[in-house]
């Protein structure tokens, strides 16, 4: 007789599943469901000046669901609960439009920390402690562990609506 397999989604594909739900329940305007998704003090971090914080003005009750409207081109799950959204409005030409999101998930399934990123090029890499002797700048500190940067995880995808329009800065999240 043979026994039953049980799917056991992993960590990557459950934590991406929660962002998407996320995004299904911002387009339909379903505020309990986006409120049960995230930690009741969710830590946000906004690289972006003010008036282009989309995704958190819309959190926040500053603007409507329908006022900035986020359709993922993109969602990445990458190791340790960490998820990467990245969008722009169809025929977008218009600065302020291209955005990233990073959401960290919990083991519990809860977002529990979100970053959003406008009109910036992100790479994501992976960083981590090493004995080499050598820091990510370079430079040893006299400590006898320092940082190694391991490899790019994700990184931002050319809009063909942004390029030459405007210059957009790159900042590398390390993680």
């Amino acid at each position: 007789m043979a026994l039953a397999t049980i799917e056991i989604p992993s960590q990557n594909a459950r934590c991406k599943s929660i962002v998407e739900s996320l995004y299904k329940a911002l387009a339909a305007g379903e505020s309990t469901t986006v409120a049960n998704l995230m930690a009741s003090d969710l830590e946000g971090w906004f690289h972006s000046p003010p008036q282009c914080q989309h995704m958190m003005k819309v959190l926040t009750g500053e603007a409507d669901w329908a006022e900035f409207v986020f359709e993922p081109r993109t969602i990445t799950a990458i190791d340790g609960g960490t998820v990467i959204a990245e969008g722009w409005p169809e025929g977008a030409a218009v600065q302020g439009s291209y955005w990233v999101h990073v959401w960290t998930v919990s083991e519990e399934g809860l977002i529990v920390q979100f970053r959003e990123y406008v009109n910036t090029w992100l790479t994501v890499r992976v960083v981590s402690p090493t004995k080499c002797g050598v820091d990510v700048a370079g430079l040893g500190n006299g400590h006898p562990h320092h940082h190694h940067v391991i490899g790019t995880l994700w990184q931002s995808q050319p809009c063909p609506n942004f390029t030459g329009r405007w210059p957009m800065p790159g900042l590398v999240l390390a993680i």
